[in-house]
């Protein structure tokens, strides 16, 4: 199938979203588009889950489609709860990106699923760690807005809810390597090898904990750069290593085709 006539109304939707949530009026317009974006995500990996007849987890375009969608869950139920605009521009800043790189660079989808991924541990493992990514990016977004907005001294307030997500992040991501670990066991018969990919999350997790606990009772613009530089971490371990030389041999390059 073709996902692009989704993925441009998907990134439409999220573009009008952030100009209406740049209005003081353009409330109801903003949920309204950010549910519609938020809808044409969902239904085009429903799709694509149909017309693969396998989950849409395997390539690197698949789970940006999966980040897009998961950013703007999440992201629109901490609204609804909390009764909070915190996350909105990064919520949304991030959902037009990831839509922008899936039309730019449409995916080449197929029906192959390699042996490796023909397990019970593939769908949780994946989701887990976009949960995970998501939940760090609308942390990180947040923090980076605080410290424009504040022009480099964020307060206290500012970083509540997104140190709070930090934790959150945290969590899905120690579950995550710990189902890719019972994963490798049943596919390799060891749980950890050090595998680029799997360096990669390590150095991610350990980033997320400095940022936890290096920062706690520092000021809050320590604590922003930290979650920032979390961030970072995270998208150079998903986006960077494949394509580092010592990954062209890792037993994760099925996944980034």
């Amino acid at each position: 199938m073709n996902p692009l006539p989704l993925l441009w109304s998907a990134a439409a939707c999220a573009a009008l979203a952030l100009v209406a949530s740049l209005h003081p009026r353009g409330r109801i317009v903003g949920l309204v588009c950010q549910a519609a974006a938020a809808l044409c995500l969902a239904t085009l990996l429903g799709l694509l889950w149909h017309s693969l007849g396998r989950p849409p987890l395997r390539t690197l375009g698949e789970t940006r489609l999966w980040y897009a969608a998961l950013v703007l869950v999440i992201g629109m139920g901490l609204e609804w709860r909390l009764r909070t605009t915190l996350f909105r521009l990064p919520m949304l800043g991030f959902a037009l990106l990831f839509c922008g790189l899936g039309i730019a660079a449409p995916d080449s989808f197929d029906r192959t699923l390699l042996p490796a991924l023909r397990s019970p541990w593939f769908v949780p493992h994946v989701v887990v760690n976009l949960m995970s990514y998501a939940a760090f990016g609308l942390a990180g977004g947040a923090a980076l807005t605080a410290l424009i907005r504040r022009r480099g001294r964020p307060e206290v307030a500012d970083l509540d809810l997104p140190l709070l997500l930090l934790r959150v992040g945290l969590a899905f991501l120690t579950l995550g390597l710990v189902l890719g670990a019972l994963w490798a066991k049943e596919a390799w018969g060891h749980y950890w090898s050090w595998d680029p990919k799997e360096a990669w999350a390590w150095m991610s997790w350990c980033m997320a904990v400095a940022a936890m606990h290096g920062t706690r009772g520092a000021a809050p613009r320590p604590q922003a750069w930290a979650l920032v530089a979390t961030l970072a971490v995270i998208l150079a371990s998903w986006f960077l290593t494949p394509h580092m030389p010592a990954a062209q041999v890792s037993v994760h390059t099925y996944g980034w085709s």
